[in-house]
């Protein structure tokens, strides 16, 4: 998959914010091939002639290891929402005004925090099923005990059916 491809999926999922662009998040997928290879213990780098994510065999990274990436930004994209929150906590967000009986409605910033937060956790977690899915798929047998070639003689009965297995 290409980063251009990768960078407007996430664009798109976050649903076209704004303050935000491809150029940015396409650097910051550059940026951070390295926390990917530590989740997933790939050897992912930038290629130096096409300037994409490829492996050791030049092939480029694949929808299980983009999705992973794609949930590292969104991490990434919350982290950063909250920051922004915080720190504008000196100034007052007014949603509405009434002239009437005089009312002001302000945005309550420790709900707004929260709220964030918990879609951050919620990414988090699940950037942590995918990648323990990840390895479980990438995971192969370490010994394979036995012949399961030979029939073999059970007991006073030959078995047709038997193979000579280890349990």
């Amino acid at each position: 998959m290409k980063i251009i491809d990768l960078a407007d999926q996430i664009f798109r999922e976050l649903g076209e914010p704004t303050d935000l662009s491809l150029p940015a998040i396409s650097y910051w997928i550059r940026s951070n091939i390295g926390g990917l290879n530590n989740y997933l213990n790939t050897t992912f780098v930038i290629d130096e002639d096409t300037l994409e994510i490829v492996n050791e065999d030049k092939k480029e990274i694949g929808l299980n290891e983009s999705s992973v990436f794609k949930k590292m930004y969104m991490i990434h994209f919350y982290d950063l929402k909250i920051r922004k929150n915080i720190g504008v906590v000196e100034t007052e967000t007014i949603i509405s005004v009434s002239d009437g009986e005089q009312s002001v409605t302000k945005i309550n910033k420790n709900q707004v925090t929260v709220a964030l937060t918990s879609l951050k956790r919620a990414e988090e977690s699940e950037l942590h099923r995918l990648i323990s899915a990840y390895k479980a798929d990438q995971a192969s047998p370490r010994q394979v005990a036995g012949d399961d070639t030979e029939k073999g003689k059970f007991g006073k009965t030959n078995y047709n059916n038997e193979f000579n297995r280890i349990n």
